[in-house]
């Protein structure tokens, strides 16, 4: 490009001290934490925590049975479990989010070593990006990212897209003071840092680099980390407090129990009450969660002490017996204790949450949606209101001809010829969707000619150019002179502003009226589209029709007029009406104008005729409301219209106060700091790398349908975790029970810890896999948000779960008595009981007990599948995944009696020699647990009938 003045530029010595002052022009990253740092923030999950806790316990209990008891070192065997727990749940966790982030990463990559057209010494030369400084004289071209933030010197036909951080998808620039917009977002005669020239060229001085420019600036404040909680962590994190209270309440009470068994129910027993509940209560009440955990030490040294007097008073009550019983036989109690407490503990629960939203991240990525945190997935469906921006998201962000008005179809061959050479822009047909070089509005026309199966290179190429008088905002219009392959002749083709056009013209093809076209101007400007006028002219040879830079021709024809627009996504207004449907709330923001951004929401069905002049609101009205007025107006807004960086996350943050769930769109720098504020920040796959770094999940294909999808997704993972959290505390509750009687009947855990943590971290986890794997159902669409304070266990989950756990307690209770007063070789001798004296309970009769346990809850494990749905077990489609699973936990159960009997305490029933009917035994307890099933489905049917 040939300078019309001469710059001379900086010099090195100039460069060097501007850097060293203003520093580099790169924006400087986030903090990247370190993988340690990423994977002890797995620990924080209130689960997590108790599990700690209970291992160290464990550990203790352990150490003293075999370094003063000389057990075995099969004694160990339960601290590792538990810890194993602790490590699978954290290590998935951290091992899906490390993945996602891996991908993540080469989807936006940024390249700062990009060359740039520079003023300096007097010379042009190119530099890389980076090492752009304040003061730098920068050339700009056509489809060139500006590089940095300045003010322009010299400006020809220039149009910027600064759609990726106003929202605005071409401004016009200039330096004539007279032809600036008073209402654009930055100056016209400033070029911003990420945005691209898409016509024309010009100059500018560098202001500010990096962190400093307006982008730099919207992305530092897109770090800030706002440490919104997730509604599933909050629901979570009630659900944890109950599970605390509930199981500490029942490890208190045991001890108390065992207690009172020893001491033969004396006066000793009910002294030790108080101070236990009395304690239980201080724990229960009068400390928060975190200060809850931090007191067990306090609460242990309290039972210690408890002990001590325990012991003192032994001396008095039962002088004659040896402490060591009463150590040993309060050490046991203790073990108990804690076994209650991992019973209690859904072990499975983080890991089962972990794998789910495993699952679903690896399964919405197959529906266009990278999800990059792992949390995203469920809250998403929590979601009750969607910030989106326009451009990109909601439209095609691609101008393309609406409708055209000629009013000569004769002359149509010379319209097309005149829309192919009167242009300065191009289109790259490499890819699969063509790609516009230059102006958009003019790439719109040379797109319409491709519909029309005209190509406008050849037409170009056939018809030479004589003269031409390119696009200025001050004239409005562009003009071209060529030798025309239609007609023959020297023809005049101009294009720009139809009143302008028209005003310049002699005649109109047709005799239209003025009215009529003025009217039909008036309709498309009534639907926020852009319009193009039309005007040709055969000329003589020696015919002046272009004079000082304007157009002097006195028998100019108007042709007529184009409607052009950035078309809605095809599939948006049926997204739009699924979210609304699902009780979501649309709002859209954008840098756009209020005419143009309140027809996209008509077109997309967001704005009603019935609608108030209240739903929309401009950037600078916007910014004027106090944080009070907002917080009132917030719900009833639709449209922010105008919009600066800044106003989107004013409006999440003022959502986020009315306890709204907000998801935010967007693909522009201007829109990170609201995606990083919202609960789930939502990219576009083509946004800037600043958006995607901000966001929780990349929508790849541009489309606001995934985000449906997405919503989908999310409110079938709740109810997937809410079937888990059904199946496995249904499990815990009967678990408790039948621990909590068997201390009072003074017999042994009738459930060891080893059983449970099978029960809990393999069984459960693997039924957590199972649930997890059902595909996500579209009547979930049809409901509304769920509230974010509701207690994550609804009123009919709390009626299965104590129902059925207190169905489950009593008949392990009965057995139990059974086996206690009977002697049971085979399942057959429950034909002809003889109750008896008390006696202790078999092994054989401990593996019979624990297998019921197990193919009950099993089964069970299929009603937890078939809840919400409303449907027969028997009609709801089971996946090959979840069959899959089935078959791994029927062997896992096989492996635990047949061959890892001895650290589950229980005896093999296929090669037993001492009950070799053992194989029938175990088919007649699978047969018979089935009842499960049967007992649920004839409930269903009585329920259908009456």
């Amino acid at each position: 490009m040939t300078q019309q003045k001469n710059y001379v530029g900086l010099t090195e010595a100039q460069v060097e001290e501007s850097r060293a002052q203003n520093g580099a022009n790169v924006l400087t990253p986030p903090e990247k934490e370190s993988l340690w740092k990423q994977y002890f923030e797995k620990f924080g999950d209130p689960i997590i925590k108790i599990l700690l806790l209970a291992s160290i316990f464990s550990v203790g209990i352990s150490c003293y049975e075999f370094f003063g008891a000389g057990e075995s070192a099969t004694v160990f065997f339960e601290p590792v479990g538990i810890m194993l727990a602790v490590m699978l749940s954290t290590g998935l966790a951290f091992y899906f989010e490390l993945k996602a982030d891996k991908e993540f990463s080469v989807l936006n990559q940024v390249n700062d070593d990009e060359l740039v057209e520079v003023i300096r010494n007097g010379n042009t030369t190119q530099v890389a990006k980076r090492d752009i400084v304040v003061g730098d004289i920068v050339v700009l071209s056509t489809g060139d990212e500006v590089p940095a933030d300045g003010e322009l010197l010299e400006a020809t036909a220039l149009h910027l897209d600064e759609s990726t951080l106003t929202g605005e998808p071409v401004c016009a620039k200039t330096v004539n003071e007279k032809d600036f917009d008073m209402e654009a977002t930055f100056p016209s005669n400033h070029v911003m840092r990420g945005t691209k020239v898409m016509e024309g060229h010009g100059v500018f001085k560098v202001f500010a680099v990096g962190d400093k420019t307006e982008n730099g600036k919207v992305f530092e404040a897109a770090q800030i980390d706002d440490s919104i909680k997730t509604p599933l962590n909050e629901q979570l994190d009630g659900l944890s407090d109950l599970i605390t209270n509930l199981s500490y309440g029942f490890a208190a009470f045991i001890i108390v129990g065992k207690l009172f068994v020893f001491f033969n129910f004396t006066w000793i027993s009910w002294l030790l009450l108080i101070p236990t509940a009395l304690f239980f209560w201080l724990v229960i009440k009068k400390f928060e969660y975190w200060s809850k955990t931090a007191c067990i030490a306090t609460i242990v040294a309290f039972f210690a002490s408890l002990i001590g007097g325990v012991l003192w008073l032994h001396n008095l009550v039962m002088p004659g017996q040896e402490l060591s019983h009463l150590f040993s036989y309060t050490l046991e109690t203790l073990m108990v204790a804690v076994t209650v407490i991992v019973v209690a503990v859904p072990e499975g629960l983080p890991m089962a949450v972990t794998l789910s939203l495993a699952y679903s991240m690896r399964r919405m990525l197959k529906t266009n949606n990278l999800v990059r945190k792992m949390h995203a997935c469920e809250t998403m469906g929590a979601t009750t209101v969607i910030c989106t921006d326009k451009t990109g998201t909601l439209t095609q962000n691609q101008m393309s001809v609406y409708e055209t008005k000629f009013y000569d179809e004769a002359m149509m061959a010379s319209i097309e010829e005149g829309m192919a050479v009167n242009s300065t822009a191009s289109i790259d047909f490499s890819d699969n969707r063509p790609k516009v070089l230059g102006n958009p509005t003019e790439g719109a026309l040379l797109l319409w000619l491709k519909k029309q199966g005209k190509d406008y290179k050849t037409m170009k190429a056939s018809a030479p150019v004589l003269e031409e008088l390119p696009f200025s905002t001050e004239r409005k219009y562009m003009a071209t002179i060529v030798s025309s392959a239609v007609s023959g002749k020297r023809m005049l083709y101009v294009k720009g502003a139809p009143e302008i056009v028209h005003s310049l013209c002699k005649q109109t093809a047709g005799n239209v009226s003025k009215s009529k076209i003025e009217k039909q101007l008036l309709s498309y400007q009534n639907q926020a589209m852009r319009t193009l006028g039309f005007a040709y002219q055969e000329v003589d040879d020696n015919e002046v029709v272009i004079k000082d830079n304007r157009i002097v021709a006195e028998n100019l024809t108007f042709l007529g007029v184009v409607a052009i627009s950035d078309p809605v996504r095809e599939d948006v207004p049926a997204a739009v009406k699924e979210c609304i449907n699902a009780g979501i709330d649309v709002k859209i923001v954008t840098g756009d104008t209020p005419g143009t951004a309140k027809e996209i929401a008509r077109q997309i069905g967001l704005l009603k005729d019935s609608d108030s002049e209240e739903s929309i609101i401009t950037g600078p009205e916007f910014s004027t409301l106090s944080d009070e007025e907002l917080k009132k107006r917030v719900q009833t807004l639709k449209v922010i219209a105008r919009a600066r960086p800044m106003d989107k996350k004013r409006l999440v943050e003022a959502l986020q106060a009315n306890n709204e769930i907000v998801a935010v769109t967007g693909d522009g720098t201007n829109d990170a700091p609201a995606l990083n504020a919202a609960h789930v920040g939502l990219s576009m796959g083509d946004g800037t790398a600043v958006a995607k770094e901000a966001s929780d999940i990349t929508i790849i294909d541009n489309s606001f349908s995934s985000i449906g999808r997405a919503v989908m997704w999310g409110r079938s993972l709740y109810q997937n975790i809410q079937r888990f959290l059904l199946f496995q505390l249904t499990v815990n509750v009967s678990a408790c029970f039948i621990v909590l009687a068997g201390a009072f009947m003074g017999t042994e855990s009738p459930l060891t810890v080893t059983q449970m943590l099978w029960v809990n971290l393999i069984m459960d986890t693997f039924g957590a896999m199972a649930l997890a794997s059902l595909p996500p159902s579209e009547r979930v669409m049809n409901e509304k948000p769920r509230n974010r304070k509701a207690f994550i266990l609804a009123g009919d989950m709390l009626h299965n779960i104590l129902g059925v756990g207190i169905t489950f307690f009593l008949m392990l209770l009965t057995l139990l008595y059974i086996f206690q007063h009977a002697e049971i070789n085979a399942m057959s001798d429950f034909l002809h009981l003889q109750i008896g004296a008390s006696n202790k309970v078999t092994p054989y009769e401990q593996t019979l007990l624990f297998s019921i346990f197990v193919w009950t809850h099993f089964w069970y494990m299929f009603n937890a599948r078939a809840f919400y749905t409303g449907k027969s077990i028997f009609s709801s489609s089971m996946s090959g995944g979840f069959w899959t699973i089935v078959l791994v936990i029927i062997f896992g159960q096989l492996i635990i009696t047949e061959v890892g009997y001895d650290f589950f305490n229980v005896e093999p029933m296929f090669h037993n020699t001492n009950h070799p009917l053992g194989y029938v035994d175990f088919f007649i307890i699978v047969l018979l647990s089935s009842l499960v099933i049967w007992i649920r489905e004839g409930w269903n049917i009585l329920k259908k009938v009456f």
